[in-house]
């Protein structure tokens, strides 16, 4: 029978959040319910509650999440009741086309829970990615869990369900950072970070972390930087960084912020040849505009980054089992722990800079 559950709601934009009794319907035939244990507050929900990433009010907020299955539909294969598992929003279809051309990472046709969740009067919310897990428990469609190492901290390993993942995946999948190379990151929040996490796992030996904010430039060197760069404090961003890279520029730029101004400064602060990696999130209504000759003469590769172009059931697990042998420091993104009640503060805290990720615990 459905179930009423605490759940956090954005129901107009810009209003403040609201923890409010929401009702799960029962699972579908390849439905799974979801007892959360932690739920890292990503930038992602703020764009929701703004307004930014559509106007489906009320969103069931919350995606960055670690729990246990509780209920399984009457089809379901993929988990178990008892699993511990972290949530996704890529549930591939395996049919599409990109499926078939064997890129599952691009998959056209995700897959969500098959009925929604819904307010005590019945209104349908739009979960957060297709997940909602600002909530004691949450439903979601089978393919959205994929099972992990139960002894990992479910704060930690979480926050592989959107931010760190991208950050992660846009050096190693997207980037292709191999040993030796030279990564230059513009921007230093939990996905710059990430990124700057993941070019140190590959075995990248010079790793230039770049922002205007000393105490970012602390957190990323903590986490593998082996260079900074305070965008407040130099002239030119560019020739900061071939001067760390005998003249070159770094063979691969990771752009984590998302403008016109961040990605040109990317673009020239590559070497010949040389790979931009955009993970940052731009708005519709921003432009770029660079003589097309640059981009004939200076060759390389131009990519965008979406989720870190990962595949949960290949990715998840490894990074998990990483992290858990004390080679990958995700624990270190953690910069609190709060409770359903916080998220926002949470956001404000967020926006000022000055956390990584809060995680909530429930």
């Amino acid at each position: 029978m459905p179930q009423q559950v605490r759940g956090v709601v954005a129901k107009s934009k810009g209003a403040p959040t609201e923890v409010v009794t929401i009702t799960l319907p029962d699972p579908g035939p390849r439905d799974v319910v979801v007892a959360i244990a932690a739920c890292g507050v990503c930038h992602t929900d703020l764009a929701y509650r703004e307004g930014g990433i559509n106007d489906e009010y009320p969103f069931l907020l919350g995606h960055e999440a670690a729990g246990t299955v509780e209920q399984i539909g009457d089809e379901v294969t993929h988990v178990a009741v008892g699993d511990y598992v972290v949530l996704n929003w890529r549930a591939v279809c395996g049919q599409c086309r990109a499926c078939k051309r064997g890129r599952p990472w691009y998959c056209f046709d995700t897959h969500n829970a098959s009925a929604p969740m819904t307010l005590e009067d019945g209104t349908e919310l739009t979960p957060a990615l297709g997940i909602g897990a600002f909530a004691d428990k949450t439903l979601v469609h089978e393919g959205q869990c994929t099972k992990v190492d139960p002894e990992a901290d479910p704060a930690v390993a979480g926050l592989l369900g959107c931010g760190v993942m991208a950050g992660l995946g846009a050096a190693m999948n997207t980037g292709h950072v191999e040993r030796g190379d030279s990564v230059a990151v513009i921007g230093c929040g939990g996905v710059g970070d990430a990124a700057i996490a993941g070019a140190r796992l590959a075995g990248a030996s010079t790793i230039i972390a770049v922002d205007r904010d000393a105490r970012k430039l602390a957190w990323a060197t903590d986490l593998g930087a082996t260079h900074t760069i305070d965008g407040s404090q130099v002239d030119d961003v560019v020739a900061a960084i071939q001067e760390l890279t005998d003249g070159n520029g770094a063979d691969v730029v990771i752009d984590a912020v998302g403008r016109p101004e961040t990605y040109e400064t990317a673009f020239y602060a590559r070497d010949l040849a040389g790979t931009v990696v955009l993970v940052g999130v731009p708005t519709p209504e921003m432009r770029l505009e660079l003589p097309l000759v640059d981009f004939f003469s200076r060759g390389g590769s131009l990519k965008s980054s979406w989720y870190g172009d990962c595949l949960p059931e290949r990715d998840f697990p490894m990074l998990v089992d990483l992290y858990r042998q004390g080679r990958l420091p995700l624990e270190k993104f953690v910069s609190e722990r709060i409770s359903l009640d916080d998220i926002e503060s949470a956001f404000h805290k967020m926006e000022a800079g000055e956390v990584l990720r809060s995680v909530v615990e429930l």
